[in-house]
Formats: structure tokens, sequence, C-alpha cells
């Protein structure tokens, strides 16, 4: 069976229709850009606009150590993609200077994240609105219609320890779930009496002493409490509802509530709410597990499963923001999970006092690792995710002394014009000399160049829109650099078209042979371009870090051009004969190609008839 010639007509048609979706999703992201923005416009970074900068001061003088990794988290908060261009830097010894690009929109939201404090801590849940247990008669539920309603809880899940079946030892697919669920009884603690309270201890314990003898708390006083609270804070908790926009009020005068977010110390909280699930009222037990004990966090499919879900994962480090010789966050999770496994009662995660989600147990934790999953979509997988990851700072920051002010571009503005201008001659520049030089195969570099161009700008303000990605000085580089990138893709296609008609071959066949050779030198060579754009975007920072991604990202525009504009365009001109004729102005000539220099003189044969 003969092999399937290739369709150039047709790879072009779905080309332009891949480049129709691009641009019909570039429409819809700028479909509402924000007020006082020009639509179809990238976003600029600092030394092109400038932007809102935010000087944050520590209440007390943190050590190098802390204030490193307070500006490491709040970098990766603002700029964690790489590609925003915002500036985090430490200033003097309680310092930390940010730098966010842009006004307004999502900018401000981003100085909204940079000024909070996010103080992230897992506490038990005693009570809800949900499951109201022994906070029933306490009242102080949701405001009016909004009273009871609330979504199944999510499932926690992680490595079990009795004797695993196929796949269960996979700390991957242990699994929690987010929602309220109902009254649960009180549940025991398994009988291996890793939480179960001494003999002789009082049955209820109190905040200022949990188990009666004066000790100070474990996390099996936590569990008891969470099953029992001591009447204080039940009573704490009914003096206080949740609005609907998630603020804790007063419910004798409505006005705003504020409670200190003391890890050491109960807590009356509202769930954040979002378009699914209402906010809701919570009595949480005292911190079990700071944030900062929290290793990693991450958003991801279950394995041979749908949906999403979030995995992370738990620190055993003894000696890290915990006494000496007590045990670590894994330890104490593991002691929760066996405790609640298989029950309806939930631990919260709770980002400066407010619920961010409230899951329950599913399996025995024992090595920290876990997921939680049920009703998320990819973008609250992420930001929970996100939340759980970046949430929590080493220091806290004094409020009064933050000072916030906008500041101008660090470069002139003619800097951005003579950039655009210096991408605007070297486009023209390739495209003369190709004109000249290969004659009617120049229009293919010509449209090629044109085409590559729409796609980079229809990229930029995709990403600008989804990614945060701001253009900057060294990203216009990257974008020039990348003309004479796509520019050498040509060359080395048409030169090795050339050496193949010289052999004597037709344009249509020295097309497809000339090509085969072509393709492996312009792939080895943007791969080791990536590889370097690669490097630049992991291990820089800053703006070099933004023209890595500038020159990766205009490298893989021109693999895509050259496999699936240039290639199938050259193919369909091989149809027409000005070009396989050889046209004088095709650039394929014989004068062109060299091969028109007459033929050698025929030696006379003897005895002919000369």
């Amino acid at each position: 069976m003969a092999a399937r010639r290739p369709s150039p007509g047709r790879n072009l048609v779905i080309f332009f229709l891949a480049m129709a979706v691009l641009y019909g999703l570039t429409a819809l992201s700028q479909a509402s850009p924000d007020e006082g923005e020009t639509a179809w416009k990238p976003a600029l970074g600092l030394d092109l606009q400038g932007g809102t900068r935010i000087t944050l001061t520590t209440e007390e003088a943190p050590s190098s150590e802390n204030l490193e990794e307070a500006r490491r988290i709040i970098d990766q908060r603002v700029n964690g993609s790489g590609v925003a261009e915002a500036a985090v830097t430490t200033q003097g010894g309680n310092n930390i200077v940010v730098e966010v690009p842009g006004k307004g929109g999502d900018r401000d939201q981003l100085e909204e994240t940079v000024k909070r404090q996010a103080q992230l801590r897992f506490r038990l849940v005693a009570c809800s609105d949900a499951t109201p247990g022994p906070c029933a008669s306490a009242g102080g539920g949701l405001p009016g219609e909004l009273s009871g309603l609330g979504r199944a809880p999510l499932d926690l899940s992680a490595a079990a320890d009795e004797e695993p079946t196929d796949g269960a030892s996979d700390a991957a697919s242990d699994t929690a779930t987010d929602a309220p669920a109902t009254d649960a009884p009180v549940t025991e603690v398994p009988t291996d009496g890793a939480s179960e309270p001494a003999e002789g201890e009082p049955g209820t314990p109190t905040e200022a002493d949990p188990a009666g003898n004066g000790e100070k708390w474990t996390v099996e006083d936590d569990i008891a409490w969470s099953r029992q609270p001591d009447q204080a804070s039940i009573a704490e908790f009914a003096k206080y509802t949740c609005d609907p926009k998630g603020q804790l009020l007063n419910a004798e005068d409505g006005k705003l509530a504020e409670i200190e977010d003391d890890p050491d110390k109960s807590l009356v909280a509202c769930l954040l709410p979002d378009k699914e699930q209402p906010t809701m009222k919570f009595l949480l037990s005292r911190s079990v597990i700071e944030g900062t004990e929290l290793d990693d966090a991450s958003a991801g499919t279950p394995q041979n499963g749908v949906g999403w879900e979030v995995g992370i994962e738990m620190g055993n480090d003894k000696d890290r923001a915990r006494p000496k010789g007590s045990p670590g966050a894994a330890d104490d999770f593991e002691k929760v999970s066996r405790a609640f496994r298989g029950t309806e009662e939930q631990f919260a995660v709770v980002l400066d006092g407010v619920v961010l989600t409230y899951p329950r147990m599913t399996a025995v934790i024992t090595d920290g690792r876990s997921s939680i999953s049920g009703n998320f979509t990819e973008q609250s997988s992420l930001d929970l995710a996100n939340s759980l990851k970046f949430g929590a700072l080493p220091i806290a920051f004094d409020d009064e002394q933050t000072s916030v002010e906008e500041i101008g571009p660090s470069l002139a503005g003619n800097q951005l014009k003579a950039g655009l201008t210096a991408l605007v001659v070297g486009l023209a520049l390739v495209m003369l000399y190709c004109l000249i030089y290969y004659r009617g195969l120049g229009l293919v570099v010509v449209s090629s160049l044109f085409v590559a161009a729409s796609i980079t700008y229809a990229m930029v303000l995709l990403l600008s829109e989804t990614a945060g990605f701001t253009l900057t000085l060294p990203g216009i580089a990257g974008l020039i650099i990348a003309v004479g990138v796509t520019a050498d893709s040509f060359i080395i296609f048409f030169e090795r078209i050339r050496d193949e008609m010289r052999e004597g071959k037709s344009m249509r066949v020295a097309v497809e042979t000339g090509w085969a050779r072509a393709r492996v030198t312009r792939v080895a060579a943007n791969t080791v371009q990536l590889l370097s754009a690669f490097i630049l975007y992991v291990f820089a920072t800053g703006a070099v870090k933004g023209f890595g991604f500038a020159l990766g990202l205009t490298t893989l525009i021109d693999l895509a051009v050259l496999f699936w504009f240039t290639k199938p365009m050259v193919s369909w001109l091989g149809h027409f004969k000005f070009f396989n004729s050889g046209h004088r102005m095709s650039g394929l000539s014989k004068e062109t190609l060299g091969t028109d220099a007459p033929p050698p003189a025929r030696s006379a044969i003897a005895g002919g008839n000369a």
C-alpha cells in the first residue's frame, strides 16, 4: 500500500484554525479590561510602567533566617510563576519591600495578599452551625435564610496502617472530604492508647487545665476538648455570628468582632464563602499544627481517578516550631487521624482566623502525607494548595507601620519606544534581506515572520491576563533575539532545498528530502536554546527570569511555525509552475542555484561526419 502523501493545504487550514482559536481565547480574556487600561495591550513591568511599593515592618527584630524565609514566601505569593516580575527584597534588619507592577484590578488583590500576615493553623472542630453538637443550646447561628446551609464535608485520606491491599500503601491515594457533616456521636479513640486520656483524669477539660493535673496541652487533650468543649468556650461561640461575606460579627450589635488568632486558645471563626458554599461559624480547638510545619501542598488529579484533589505533606522535625523532645507534626497528625477516622469529626485549616476548609478523616495518616478530596474544581484546588503552601509566615508585621505608595517606572519612557523600534527595525531588515536573496521564497520568510509575530503577540496578551505575565525590557530583548532564531530556521531549510535541486531533483522532491535533513538540525538547535531558557527561568531571579521565559516562549513558537506553517507553505508553492520550473524570480532558477554553466565541449569522433 502506497504511503499517504502529505497534504500541505489541509495542514495550513488546521494551522490557521488553531490561530483563530488562540485569538478567540485572547479576545475573551480582553473582553473586560480594567478601568483605565487599553484592551489588547500587554501588561508592562516595573521598569516600563511602575506600580505599587509596599513596605512591611516587623513587630520585633527577627533573625536573618526568618526574615529571608518571609521574603521567599511573599515572593512565591505574588510571583509564584516567575512571570509577574514583582520584586521582593529585604531592607535593613526588619523591613521587606514589595514592588508590584501595575495598578488596579488583580494588582489590588496582590497588594492585599502581601499585607496579610497570613498565619496558617490546623485546629479541631468542636461544633459548627451545620453540626452544633455540644453547642446546640448556645444558639448564635447564621443570620436569616443562611442558617443550616452547607455542602458535604471534604475527605482527608492517607496511607492506612492496616495490611495494605492493592494500592493501599500509596500515600498519594489518601483522601479527605470538606463539607458540613450531620451530628456525629462521640467516638472513642482507638484502643492502642495513643489518644486515650489517662486513668483518673477529670472528665471535663478546660482551657486553663485541659487534663485537670496542671500539665501542658497535648494533642490527646485537644481531641478530648473538641468532643466536650468547656462551657466558657461554648458561651463564647454563642456571642458571635457570621455575615454572608464570612466576617465574624458580634451577635448583639452586629459590629465587626475582633478576636485574636492565638494558637494556644480556642477560636470562633467563619468559613471563607464561595459560589457553592455559604459561610458558616465554627468553634475550634487550640492550634494542633502550625502552618510552618507543613512541608508541601500541591493540586492534582488522583491516580486512576477523576476530578481534583489537594495533596499535603506534614514534616516531622521535632525541633522545629516546638519545644525540644515534643512530638512532630506528622506524629500529632497521625493521632488525630486515628481518633477521627471513620467518624464525622473534622479538623479545620485556618488562615488568619478564617476557615479555608474542614475535612473529615477517612484513613489513618502514618507518614504525614495525605490528600484532601471532594467537590473540587481545578481553580479551587489550586487556590487551596497555594494558601496551604504559601500561607504561613515565620514573623509578624506591624500594620500601623505598613506603607503603600505608587512608584513610577525605573526606566525612562523612551526605553520602551526604543525597544519596540529595535524589534520593528530588526524584523524589517531580516525581511528585506530574505526578499533580495531568496526572491520568491522570501515571501515565505515574510509571511512566516508575520505569523510568528502574531502568535507571539496573542500569547503575550493571553498570558498577561491568565498568568500575570508582564513585559519588561529584558523580555523585549528576548523577543528581538527570537527574530534571528526564526530567520535562521528558514535559511537552513531553504539551503537544504537548493542543495537537493543542485543534484538534479525537482523542487517538489527537493522540498521533502531537504526538509528531512533540515528539521533534525533545527530541532537540535532549538532544543539547546530551550535548555538555556529553562535554566535561566529556573535558576535566575527578577528580570533575568522574565528574559528566559520570553526566550523559551518564542523558541517554541518558532518550532510551531516552522513545522506547521513554513514547511506546508513551501510544499504548497511547489505545485505552482512559477517555482517548480525554476523561474528567474522564484529564487530557485539555475542561475540562482549556480547550475547554469554551459556543458563541456564534446570531442569529434574520428572518421565521423565532421
